[in-house]
C-alpha cells in the first residue's frame, strides 16, 4: 500500500459514498494466484454533482506518458471548481510497470488483451475484472492513455469506435491532430469493455519508447482537461486543434506485419507515411548484415506503427498500415 493510500475492497468500492470537494487516494486490494495485487485510485469528487469521467494509464507497463498525465491533471484540478467527478488509475498493471514490461511478469499476462476478466483467474484476469467492476461500472466516459511503449513508434493520436456517436464526438473534444475511428473493437480491450457497458470510451497512442516526450504531455494533458470540459465537469469549452489525419481501420497491432525470426530491423519508411500494396517497408537482417527478411505492405494506406528498436525478436509487431477516412 502506497504511503497516504486508503485500502480498499474493491469489492466494496463506491466512489459516490466519498466525500464530496475533495481528492481522496485509495488502494483497491485484492488477491489472486496467492499473489496480493492492487490498483491505485486518485479521485477528485467535485463540490457540486455531475459526470464521472474514469481515466486510466499503465496498463502496459512500459507506458508512461498517462501515468505523468493523470498525476499532473489530478494536481491541478480544484474541486470546489468541479460539477462531476474524475475516477482515475494511473498504474493500472502495477506488476508490469515495476518489471517494465508490456506484459505481467507474473503470468506472462497482456491486460489490455483479457477484459472482463476473471476474479478467480490469473492475476492478470483478476485485474481486469476489478477494473472493470469497481472503475468501468460507474463511468460516464471512458479514456484509456496508451502509448508505443519501448520498443515501437506510433503517432500520437486519439482513437474510438466508431459504432458509437458519442464517442466520436468526445474524440473531436479531446483535440488530437491525429483521429483514429475503429469500425469494429476487438474483444478482451478496456474499451471493448466500456462499450460492453454502454460506456462511451477512448483511448491514446503516442510516441513511447519509454520516455514522456513533452509534446506528448501537452497533449495528454490538454485533452483530459478538454473532456472534463466536454462533460461538463469544468466549465468552458474544449481547446479546438485542427484535425491533420483521420485514419480508419481496426488498428489491432496484433494484425501487424510480424517477424519471422530474431535480427537487425532497417526501416525504408516513416509514420503516417502513404504506402502502396507491395511496397516494401524494411529489411531484416542478421549479424554479418544479410538480408534474411523484406517486409512489404500488405494493404495500400498508411503506416501507423513502426518497431522503433532494431533488435527484433519472432514475433513481434514490425508495421502496421491502415486505411485513411474519405
Amino acid at each position: 500500500m502506497g504511503p497516504g493510500a486508503d485500502p480498499v475492497n474493491p469489492r466494496e468500492f463506491d466512489p459516490s459514498q466519498l466525500d464530496r470537494g475533495r481528492k481522496h487516494s485509495l488502494d483497491l486490494e485484492f488477491a489472486a494466484a496467492g499473489t496480493a495485487l492492487r490498483l491505485p485510485v486518485l479521485l477528485v469528487r467535485g463540490e457540486r454533482p455531475g459526470p464521472v469521467f474514469a481515466v486510466s494509464a499503465g496498463v502496459h507497463g512500459d507506458e508512461y506518458e498517462g501515468i505523468q498525465t493523470i498525476y499532473e491533471v489530478v494536481e491541478a484540478l480544484d474541486p470546489a471548481a468541479m460539477s462531476g467527478d474524475l475516477l482515475a488509475v494511473p498504474v493500472a498493471n502495477e506488476p508490469a510497470f515495476w518489471h517494465g514490461t508490456r506484459t505481467s511478469p507474473l503470468d506472462d499476462g497482456n491486460l489490455a488483451r483479457v477484459f472482463p476478466g476473471n476474479p478467480n483467474g490469473s492475476p492478470t484476469e483478476a485485474i481486469a475484472w476489478h477494473f472493470d467492476q469497481s472503475i468501468l461500472a460507474h463511468a460516464d466516459l471512458y479514456l484509456d492513455l496508451h502509448s508505443a511503449g519501448v520498443r515501437c513508434l506510433m503517432p500520437s493520436l486519439i482513437g474510438y469506435d466508431a459504432s458509437d456517436e458519442r464517442s466520436r464526438i468526445a474524440a473531436e473534444a479531446f483535440g488530437a491532430s491525429v483521429i483514429w475511428a475503429h469500425p469494429t473493437v476487438a474483444p478482451g480491450r478496456t474499451i471493448s469493455a466500456a462499450r460492453a457497458r454502454g460506456i462511451p470510451a477512448l483511448y491514446t497512442e503516442a510516441r513511447g519508447a519509454g520516455r514522456v516526450h513533452p509534446a506528448d504531455l501537452r497533449l495528454y494533458r490538454r485533452g483530459v482537461f478538454n473532456l472534463l470540459r466536454h462533460l461538463g465537469i469544468l466549465a468552458g469549452e474544449p481547446e479546438t486543434v485542427p484535425c491533420q489525419w483521420r485514419l480508419h481501420g481496426d488498428g489491432n497491432i496484433d494484425d501487424s506485419v510480424l517477424a519471422t525470426r530474431p535480427g537487425f530491423l532497417i526501416s525504408d519508411v516513416e509514420l503516417l507515411q502513404t504506402v502502396a500494396e507491395g511496397q516494401t517497408m524494411g529489411r531484416l537482417l542478421d549479424l554479418h548484415g544479410r538480408t534474411l527478411d523484406v517486409f512489404r505492405a500488405p494493404r495500400a494506406g498508411v503506416v501507423a506503427l513502426i518497431h522503433a528498436c532494431p533488435k527484433v525478436e519472432s514475433g513481434e509487431p514490425l508495421f502496421l498500415v491502415t486505411g485513411v477516412a474519405a
